[in-house]
């Protein structure tokens, strides 16, 4: 990855408006990774990720930036909840935990490469096991079945959906979960009994996902992918870490309650400073994670936390709550903007959604004017305005007319909400 960090920013503006403060502290740190993964070894070895704090209400942008952020690079990424994780000595999730989650990330994209490298190699395999599937079917209702016809059909992808009899490996069902990974009978003897194979009736489309996972699983060497899964979630992890402001007590005082917040931020403090964590892939070092936290701080606030885990988020940015442009610019400018999003599920069912700009206008002004006046939901808040304004054309929407056209303006957003008090009576969409 050698992108800029004006690129990054450049790359994260096409999805997140606003906020440039903290997009340039990430890109900052992205970068960062790249000059350090070029230096020599010795000098590599003593230069630490500068993990990142950040601060502000919800909905305004804090988890999509770094999953914008690790999404961006090809990074293992995974999303934490502090609250989740209890002091070492009681019943919960151990802060450990969110490193094996990191690992399993890897070894999952590992693996997904290594697929797409031998899938040349197995593909031949498979669609002669799919070409005797499809024999077997046509040999029911045809005299002669031509082999050669159907490999033609499988390419040309005119029998997808047709529904085929093959043999694949049984994958066990998971019975519990232990630190964060899913436990069954077969992992637990992996390797002392050969997998089980039965017969299963699959679309061809599914047939043939099933068959190349259990083709390239014969060829992948999975001591090398576990190696690669490793070494990848050591130099490129990322672990975002969500709400931890409420494992910081409001005063480091004596009650239970804010003992047992403190512990979890101390059982927290060796990940972040750099230890070995076992997994069931290798040990592996937490020294060069990219940690990313982030929180609300309306209770608590930076300076309650624990002074060994501030130093260790050098790094801190406000986020800024959403103003009415911001929110217009929500509505229209992202790739995956709100409007386009409604615009193409409605697309399905016959209808041409249009959006004037005088309405985009009056709901931004709702959104801001709500957030202001309740509980600050960020851009969450245009999701439940949107929801009620499209409720009447999605309820009535049913693709059985030609196509229409469906002008949202002002005047009908004002008509929708016409009937409700002064403070907008959006609380059902509220989660």
């Amino acid at each position: 990855m050698s992108l800029t960090s004006k690129q990054i920013v450049a790359e994260l503006d096409k999805y997140i408006v606003g906020q440039a403060k903290a997009k340039r502290a990430v890109a900052v740190a992205l970068r960062n990774r790249y000059r350090r993964s070029q230096l020599p070894t010795e000098v590599r070895e003593e230069i630490t990720p500068k993990n990142i704090v950040m601060s502000g209400p919800t909905g305004v942008g804090k988890t999509e930036i770094a999953r914008r952020l690790a999404k961006l690079v090809g990074s293992p990424f995974v999303k934490v909840e502090a609250t989740k994780y209890t002091e070492v000595g009681y019943v919960g999730r151990d802060v450990e935990s969110m490193v094996r989650d990191l690992v399993e990330v890897a070894v999952r994209m590992v693996k997904d490469q290594k697929k797409k490298e031998v899938e040349a190699k197995v593909l031949p395999i498979v669609e002669e096991k799919l070409v005797d599937a499809l024999f077997q079917n046509r040999r029911v209702t045809q005299v002669e079945v031509d082999r050669e016809k159907l490999l033609k059909e499988l390419h040309d992808g005119t029998c997808e959906n047709e529904i085929v009899e093959v043999v694949v490996v049984d994958q066990p069902k998971p019975m519990m979960a232990i630190g964060g990974n899913e436990i069954t009978l077969g992992s637990m003897f992996e390797g002392l009994t050969p997998p089980k194979h039965k017969k299963k009736k699959l679309s061809v489309r599914n047939a043939r996902e099933a068959l190349l996972q259990e083709e390239s699983d014969k060829v992948i060497d999975n001591d090398n992918v576990n190696e690669e899964a490793i070494k990848l979630a050591e130099e490129q992890g990322i672990i975002f870490i969500d709400e931890i402001d409420k494992i910081i007590g409001k005063s480091q005082a004596t009650n239970s309650a804010d003992v047992s917040r403190e512990g979890v931020q101390r059982d927290i403090l060796p990940i972040v400073e750099g230890s070995t964590v076992p997994t069931k892939y290798g040990n592996v070092k937490t020294d060069f994670i990219l940690f990313i936290a982030a929180g609300a701080f309306h209770v608590a606030k930076m300076e309650d936390m624990i002074p060994e885990l501030q130093g260790r988020f050098p790094i801190i940015v406000e986020l800024e709550s959403l103003t009415k442009d911001d929110f217009k610019k929500i509505l229209t400018t992202p790739k995956n903007a709100i409007t386009l999003q409604y615009a193409n599920m409605l697309r399905v069912d016959n209808i041409n959604l249009i959006f004037k700009d005088d309405a985009l206008d009056e709901i931004a002004e709702m959104a801001a004017r709500e957030n202001e006046t309740t509980q600050d939901l960020g851009a969450r808040r245009l999701h439940t305005i949107m929801e009620t304004v499209l409720e009447d054309v999605s309820f009535n929407a049913t693709g059985d007319h030609p196509m229409l056209d469906v002008v949202i303006d002002k005047k009908y957003v004002q008509n929708v909400f016409k009937d409700k008090q002064a403070k907008y009576d959006l609380k059902k969409y509220v989660l």
